[in-house]
């Protein structure tokens, strides 16, 4: 029986890259076209999150998206969650339907054709360089300004299995009092027990969302930084135990 299962996982693991390629290949002269201008991001947008909707599905996911509120098409929005899963990616797509991008760490930029795109139009960084750390802020003002919002995991990273939510990165929070954009929390149940970072893991099931109520900052100032990453933190935590 466990080699029925290890077989499965192996299968199951090549398959979720199959899908990620597939639409790829299949949009590959859209996609291209629609990186060309910045301007033309909202139609690549909607081609992602066709792409996210093909992988999730085909991998036997079926989201369950709760919301106490809905952002506001053409406003802009800080939106976090929790990260522990490749298909976090994916199930922000679909959870959220207003044009925003990527804020990642630059080693997505290599995985083939998936990285093609990734670095033509999400906002990469090195977590190890200063330097970078200032270019993305450089960079995400040029994207507010044009109406967008930003998507960044707050923990920086992919925490360890035990970990249940590790501790936020003031970058997020930083960014959304500079430009007076509320904060979205977003908690993702469901991602680390459906297809986490563990190869032999994972399986069909649903994936829950709850996006919760939104964390003004025309109020703050730079100093409510800290306050304002414990706030969410809290939310996204207390969610996580909620579920169970």
């Amino acid at each position: 029986m466990r080699v029925f299962k290890y077989l499965f996982w192996i299968l199951y693991r090549i398959w979720f890259y199959v899908l990620v390629a597939l639409p790829i290949v299949l949009l590959f002269p859209l996609l291209f076209v629609s990186i060309l201008k910045e301007k033309w991001y909202p139609f690549f947008f909607k081609l992602a999150r066709i792409w996210a909707k093909f992988i999730l599905i085909g991998m036997g996911f079926y989201f369950k998206i709760e919301r106490e509120e809905t952002p506001e098409y053409g406003k802009s929005y800080m939106l976090i969650a929790n990260h522990t899963s490749m298909a976090d990616i994916m199930l922000m797509l679909v959870t959220v339907s207003n044009p925003f991008v990527f804020v990642g760490k630059k080693e997505l930029a290599n995985i083939p054709l998936f990285g093609f795109f990734y670095k033509r139009t999400c906002i990469l960084v090195d977590r190890s360089s200063a330097k970078s750390r200032q270019a993305v802020f450089l960079r995400a003002q040029r994207r507010l300004k044009s109406g967008l919002s930003i998507c960044i995991f707050p923990e920086g990273g992919v925490p360890n299995e035990d970990i249940l939510l590790d501790e936020f990165k003031d970058g997020a929070f930083r960014l959304a009092i500079n430009h007076d954009i509320p904060v979205v929390p977003i908690t993702f149940a469901d991602n680390k027990k459906r297809f986490s970072y563990t190869f032999f893991s994972g399986g069909p099931g649903v994936m829950r969302v709850k996006i919760h109520a939104f964390l003004p900052t025309n109020h703050l100032n730079i100093e409510h930084t800290k306050s304002l990453n414990e706030t969410s933190r809290s939310i996204i935590l207390n969610q996580l135990k909620s579920f169970g």
